[in-house]
């Protein structure tokens, strides 16, 4: 089984999560997306200039909900593209609430009626970009294990999480580490993800 689709047949997404621009997690995720072949599209949103309302789960209510235009965008782009990344700062020891308000959209969009987004996503791929404080990758792997089963449970594949270690603005380009694996990021197979029963 390939472990990704050919170049041509690519496109990427990279939904930025932090409450602060130019940050060092987007500073990061740009040096890997640097790497990658300039016939592949790239569209990067920030979830910051896109804010969508607490997520309200609608499935049993006649009304349904609804984010508006900036929910219609972040959809359309979710589909239309093969790789998503998403570049969220390790907050609190997973995802920073902006990015996770995102995925708790991905729940609307699967039970909407009519909705064809789980099989739509099926086969695709979720990447992650993550800059913490702390050196140790270990420290994040509730942010790793959250993208790991969302993937799973969508039957996508998982490029696993590109880790980086900052705090103060900027800082991130001192982790030589970092810079050394951006290089090759986006390179790395791609198995499906899979919960740990299933392994």
């Amino acid at each position: 089984m390939p472990s990704s689709p050919a170049s041509t047949d690519r496109s990427f997404l990279f939904v930025l999560g932090s409450s602060r621009p130019d940050g060092n997690t987007e500073i990061l995720a740009r040096a890997a997306a640097e790497q990658l072949p300039t016939d592949i599209p790239q569209r990067w949103l920030d979830l910051t200039a896109l804010p969508l309302p607490d997520f309200q789960d609608g499935r049993h209510e006649s009304g349904g909900w609804s984010g508006g235009e900036h929910e219609e965008t972040l959809r359309q782009a979710t589909l239309e593209a093969t790789d998503i990344v998403i570049a969220s700062p390790l907050y609190w020891y997973s995802l920073s609430a902006q990015t996770k308000r995102y995925l708790d959209y991905w729940s609307g969009w699967l039970t909407a009626p009519g909705s064809d987004f789980k099989e739509r996503m099926a086969g695709r791929t979720l990447w992650g970009v993550t800059v913490m404080a702390d050196p140790n990758p270990v420290v994040g792997e509730a942010l790793v294990t959250t993208l790991n089963h969302s993937a799973a449970y969508l039957r996508m594949r998982f490029g696993g999480v590109l880790f980086g270690n900052g705090s103060r603005p900027g800082q991130v380009r001192d982790d030589e580490r970092a810079a050394l694996h951006a290089k090759t990021f986006f390179q790395r197979d791609t198995p499906l993800a899979r919960f740990p029963h299933e392994q």
